[in-house]
């Protein structure tokens, strides 16, 4: 899961948006570094991530990325997977548009900011900014992410070409997300996540 996904399962499991943003900059042990509810979501995301690459279904995404780019498969999906659920919003969160959301989510991230590692702080200035979370629905958009992020780290360069394994398997990609995510939701509403 990448950005979008982790605020949104931690939105209907009632923890920490900040916590669950926050948890990729946040090494070791977070606890007495920040808030109890913001520790509780770093370590919501820290589960979401273990029980998502373990799912059957991200485990059969990953084997269609050809060998050169099959180091980068896991990136590579958790940003195509916010993608499916920035499009299909208003289906998978009929009661709150995403762009309402994103509102609320920023409000909730805010609150963290002048405590927050300074790389976590120039994600936010970006994130918000130029509006990512609802760009997500954009193919260009995301190819655009997967530069980036190789711009950023020369060792993932691979990530610029797996645009490609995205692109051929968009529609089996798409029905995977529609068969584990909203088990996911499940889980969250239930506090099972």
């Amino acid at each position: 899961m990448n950005f979008l996904a982790h605020l949104h399962l931690a939105h209907l499991a009632q923890s920490s948006l900040s916590g669950n943003l926050l948890a990729d900059f946040v090494r070791g042990n977070p606890d007495g570094t920040y808030a109890h509810e913001v520790v509780e979501g770093i370590r919501m995301h820290r589960r979401v991530d273990v029980l998502t690459d373990g799912l059957p279904e991200v485990r059969e995404a990953k084997a269609w990325f050809r060998p050169e780019t099959r180091r980068v498969a896991p990136i590579t999906l958790d940003v195509m997977w916010d993608h499916f659920l920035s499009r299909h919003w208003a289906q998978i969160s009929p009661d709150r548009s995403l762009p309402e959301f994103v509102r609320y989510a920023r409000a909730q991230v805010a609150t963290i900011l002048p405590e927050s590692p300074p790389p976590f702080v120039n994600l936010n200035n970006y994130l918000w900014s130029e509006n990512w979370l609802e760009r997500y629905r954009e193919m260009a958009f995301i190819q655009q992410v997967l530069n980036g992020m190789a711009n950023r780290r020369p060792r993932l360069d691979a990530l610029r070409d797996s645009w490609h394994d995205l692109d051929a398997h968009y529609p089996a990609l798409e029905k995977l997300f529609w068969q584990f995510y909203p088990r996911m939701m499940d889980q969250a509403q239930n506090k099972q996540l």
